[in-house]
């Protein structure tokens, strides 16, 4: 295993000399984050032990949501919360993929397309809930952007985990849909393809983007995930961590960085070896525009709807509220003296000379020829 910091100190300089002009600001501010997360060159807290009131120094997490250190709460967190939303039905993962020959547009126009194909993708399964004759009402969705493939190449799509069941705030009725006897089914993903496609190109056309030609079929994909737990947690594992774990950098040597990843057919471990610049400018491609939201609830799961929330919880006798109140305290430090619980005492103090408790960036090696 290879730090990430140790292949940005090593390939930093050769990334900005290749592509320095293409960096865009929240691309530079990441990996500024990345490489002082943790290490000497971070800010400081102080923390004291509540039993043998012995004190030590600890360096700052980044907390960008694209360092593989940083946020694991946060991500338990946030699955917690969707898992305690469950509901008694079928649930699907529904992907929505950008065509290759949108993916330039996608990069010109990050915030305005991404935005775009996860309101495109709700409104697609909306429309299909509401004139399904089993549902005819507002589903719930739970959309993530992501913009890798498992190699780490550009690629953008939306993953959406949804109930086969819906709302019908009128009627007061709660409908599923079952297919007995047969595999479940939601949807067609070739209607759904047709649907997502006219309804992007329309939400471009109104932004003004320019959109060159691209295929006629575009690909959906709708399979059923059972009660939708591992989608949830396959969809939290890159929500704020990055898209790629230290584990999975295998090396960095002779100026070029090797990591694995596992093929979406066969399941399989591949490897891929990369110039330490081009990996470090293919994690950099996946940073989102700052404050933007990859994650979104839609429909009686998003915690703004109140009144589809209530009607869920009288016809179910489930309280979906309390799921959005769901919280888990931050773990807290040990003391290297006697175990205790350590709590903060001061934060954002000056960065130190690396020591015991602050090993330097590159301490796990990395040699660049």
């Amino acid at each position: 295993m290879t730090a990430l910091a140790t292949v940005i100190d090593t390939f930093g300089s050769d990334l900005l000399a290749r592509y320095g002009d293409r960096l865009l600001p929240s691309q530079r501010h990441a990996l500024t984050a990345m490489q002082h997360c943790r290490t000497a060159l971070s800010a400081r807290l102080q923390v004291q032990c509540t039993d043998c009131g012995s004190r030590r120094f600890v360096p700052h997490s980044c907390g960008h949501r694209s360092c593989p250190h940083c946020q694991h709460h946060e991500s338990e967190q946030w699955l917690q919360r969707q898992l305690a939303r469950q509901v008694p039905a079928a649930y699907f993962l529904v992907t929505f993929t950008l065509p290759a020959e949108l993916r330039s547009v996608a990069w010109a126009h990050q915030r305005c397309v991404y935005d775009a194909m996860l309101r495109a993708s709700w409104e697609t399964l909306r429309s299909f809930s509401q004139n399904d004759p089993r549902l005819k009402g507002t589903p719930g969705a739970i959309a993530v952007l992501h913009t890798h493939s498992r190699r780490l190449d550009y690629h953008p799509h939306v993953h959406v985990v949804m109930p086969a069941a819906a709302i019908d705030a009128k009627r007061r009725l709660w409908r599923t849909k079952q297919t007995l006897g047969k595999s479940p089914y939601l949807f067609s993903h070739q209607a759904l393809a047709k649907v997502f496609r006219a309804k992007l190109l329309a939400a471009l056309a109104e932004a003004r983007i320019p959109v060159p030609r691209h295929p006629a079929k575009w690909i959906v994909d709708c399979k059923h995930v059972g009660t939708g737990a591992k989608a949830l947690a396959y969809l939290g594992r890159y929500l704020y961590r990055g898209v790629i774990r230290e584990k999975d950098i295998l090396a960095c040597r002779d100026g070029q960085v090797t990591f694995r990843y596992q093929d979406s057919t066969t399941k399989r471990w591949k490897t891929r070896t990369l110039p330490g610049a081009d990996f470090l400018w293919l994690l950099l491609r996946h940073v989102l525009p700052r404050r933007f939201r990859r994650a979104r609830n839609f429909g009686f799961l998003h915690p703004n709807s109140k009144r589809l929330l209530r009607l869920v919880q009288l016809l179910l006798k489930v309280n979906l509220a309390a799921a959005t109140a769901w919280f888990r305290p931050r773990p807290t430090l040990t003391c290297h003296a006697c175990g205790g619980s350590m709590h903060v005492i001061a934060t954002r103090l000056p960065p130190a000379q690396a020591g015991p408790d602050h090993p330097p960036a590159g301490a796990s090696g990395c040699m660049a020829m």
